[in-house]
């Protein structure tokens, strides 16, 4: 097992008693990662029972893999037995505005956006004029069960446990938790990810692909690409260790608030 710490003053970063929290990266349309995923997360509980125990997933659900609607099926499945909690990431955005503004299809095919129409049965042309852009959006507007649009429509902007935020992109340096902005929390890059600042709490995030779950002094990236690397990584959180696992690798960290 790896391990992974950073020396500092102070305490470790720790979630409530009694919580266990499993954090879920950017799956990107692959449903069989996701459900591979699950069964080591019930696999982990049966042999390891916790009091409580939290599944966070951190966005970006839908597109670059090729089952994105079963992905929301798996996730809609899940929530019916688990303590859930789905966070909104950009890709989610980009579906709400291709529904309201069709001509923005061409930026949401650039990364991954014709891959989730296919898995709704569409079969877009290769250039559609705006005419198929419209159509295709009333389409997909008529093909998204109830389920699927529900889900979208109550995804969090972010989500706090005790010394953790989670988010999807990262935060605003310099600006406090509670004034983030969407288009920060949804996109933010650079100026998150160079920032070695402390931040009130520990951000646990997604959105820029790595290839091993990375820890930071003041973050956590568990976004692994799984759509190209076939790896989807999940953080388990208690007290305050923190266990990664991506398929069989599995690491060991702790990190001072």
């Amino acid at each position: 097992m790896e391990h992974t710490s950073f020396q500092s003053q102070g305490r470790f970063a720790q979630v409530p008693p009694g919580l266990r929290v499993y954090a879920i990266g950017d799956v990107h349309g692959r449903a069989d990662l996701l459900s591979q995923l699950f069964t080591a997360i019930d696999a982990d509980l049966a042999a390891n029972p916790a009091p409580r125990a939290m599944q966070i997933f951190l966005g970006d659900y839908i597109d670059r893999g090729p089952d994105s609607r079963d992905v929301l099926n798996l996730l809609i499945a899940r929530s019916q037995h688990h303590e859930t909690i789905f966070l909104k990431g950009n890709h989610e955005v980009l579906i709400e505005q291709f529904l309201r503004r069709p001509e923005l299809l061409a930026t949401w095919r650039q990364v991954g956006g014709i891959q989730t129409l296919l898995s709704y049965g569409m079969r877009p042309s290769f250039n559609p004029d705006a005419a198929e852009q419209a159509a295709l959006a009333q389409q997909l507007a008529y093909a998204l069960p109830p389920a699927h649009r529900e889900l979208f429509g109550n995804l969090k902007r972010s989500f706090t446990c005790g010394d953790f935020f989670f988010v999807h992109a990262g935060i605003r340096p310099g600006v406090p938790l509670s004034e983030q902005t969407d288009d920060d929390l949804f996109w933010i890059r650079e100026r998150f990810l160079k920032c070695t600042d402390k931040f009130e709490k520990i951000i646990v995030h997604g959105h820029t692909p790595v290839a091993e779950v990375e820890f930071h002094s003041n973050r956590i990236n568990v976004d692994t690409g799984a759509f190209a690397t076939g790896r989807l990584s999940c953080l388990r959180i208690e007290a305050d260790n923190i266990l990664w696992f991506t398929g069989k690798r599995v690491g060991a960290a702790r990190l001072y608030l």
